[in-house]
């Protein structure tokens, strides 16, 4: 987790500092105090996943843009949210083993996102799927092999990744345990920028 605290606000300092923006202005545009971008920037503190989105807004930044730069190792994140509050969403018809359920979703200005918790059952079965987000996924429990495009890459608990959702994708759970991930779809407004 530290890696990932320390490439976010390394992230955000680089962009504020090439786009000649201060501290201050960001941390108005974002409605933050300035000392939370200070500690964001240093290291000391990792914003929750709105705050982010704001910040990532106030630096004139694609959502995208933002986490394609971060570090590939160390790539990880949580959110916290009530089980009472989680509803169950129906995805696919012909997906046999696979329930999501949300957490929250909002919309910004420039970008939308929600956030699910994904279950899959061993013995699950799902053909690849396409999605019009950027999508990150945080492994919280099992195991599971991604298919992405023509990869294929393994997933295991504190695993996280991140893509382009349009690629054709599925996750295979091949174990003998249910695997369960954190989902973040990441929708930009203007499709065109996708």
């Amino acid at each position: 987790m530290e890696d990932y605290i320390i490439g976010i606000g390394k992230r955000i300092r680089e962009i504020r500092k090439e786009k000649g923006l201060t501290i201050s202005t960001i941390a108005n545009n974002a409605e933050v105090s300035n000392g939370l971008i200070s500690k964001i920037e240093n290291g000391r503190t990792i914003p929750s996943l709105p705050v982010l989105l704001n910040i990532i807004s106030a630096i004139e930044t694609e959502v995208s843009t933002f986490f394609s730069s971060l570090p590939e190792e160390g790539k990880k994140t949580f959110i916290i949210s009530r089980k009472a509050e989680n509803s169950i969403i129906e995805k696919e018809d012909d997906a046999k083993g696979f329930e999501y359920k949300s957490i929250f979703g909002r919309s910004l200005s420039s970008i939308a996102f929600e956030a699910v918790l994904l279950e899959i059952q061993p013995g699950s079965d799902r053909g690849k799927v396409e999605t019009d987000a950027y999508e990150f996924r945080y492994m919280l429990s099992g195991s599971c092999v991604y298919n992405i495009g023509d990869e294929e890459v393994t997933l295991y608990p504190g695993d996280s990744i991140f893509f382009d959702g349009r690629i054709p994708h599925v996750p295979i759970n091949r174990g003998d345990v249910p695997t369960s991930m954190l989902v973040l779809y990441f929708f930009l407004k203007d499709a065109d920028n996708l």
